[in-house]
């Protein structure tokens, strides 16, 4: 983790003019292509859930802007940002869920698959107090989706990234899902969020070299 400076930093007018806002985030929706993704998963037993998770993540710690948090008065870039995210629990209630992000996919897994037991055995909403190297991320895997909104802390405005997916669906002999993008105008422009979707649809469209 390192401090950004500020005043030398290329997004200092871009990051006080959209601080000040009293909601300075902005979402955007989209579909993913999981055609190459779905079958190679499929066919190797991989978990769909963390699959979809370890990509979602890994494509987010490529783009530098994902990895900027707000801290009072500063901005800190982190090396790596992980995934927490909602596991739904045999009560019908969630849970939150923290799982340490490495690049290794196999390792990844079952370090997850042990925090999702875990959480199903200690419902909890709250997170690690005080930690920022994190992305909220959830599923919503009854609705395929066209928008979607989430609450979020005002007073101070969280700068945490927040994604979200729901139902795939079929589109001709395509399998699509729908992927929601929030973050935090000071820190992050849609081209950043371009760069993030394009980032995911590579890894989706190339399984084998990603998760081997």
């Amino acid at each position: 983790m390192k401090y950004i400076d500020i005043d030398d930093w290329k997004r200092k007018d871009h990051y006080n003019y959209f601080k000040q806002f009293d909601y300075p985030h902005f979402n955007i929706c989209g579909n993913l292509d999981i055609t190459e993704y779905y079958k190679y998963i499929k066919g190797k037993g991989m978990p769909f859930f963390i699959s979809i998770l370890y990509a979602s993540t890994k494509a987010a710690n490529s783009v530098k802007e994902f990895r900027y948090r707000i801290r009072g008065d500063k901005v800190v870039e982190h090396e790596i940002v992980s995934p927490s995210f909602t596991v739904m629990t045999d009560e019908e209630v969630f849970s939150f869920c923290t799982s340490n992000f490495v690049d290794e996919f196999d390792e990844f897994k079952k370090n997850t698959l042990s925090e999702i037991e875990n959480a199903k055995a200690n419902i909890s909403i709250e997170d690690e107090p005080g930690r920022d190297d994190l992305l909220y991320i959830s599923s919503i895997p009854w609705v395929s989706f066209t928008a979607i909104t989430h609450p979020i802390q005002l007073q101070p405005v969280i700068s945490i990234p927040r994604i979200s997916w729901g139902k795939f669906f079929e589109e001709g002999d395509k399998i699509k899902l729908p992927l929601s993008v929030q973050v935090h105008h000071a820190l992050v422009d849609g081209i950043h969020v371009g760069q993030y979707f394009n980032n995911f649809q590579e890894i989706l469209h190339n399984p084998a070299k990603h998760l081997n």
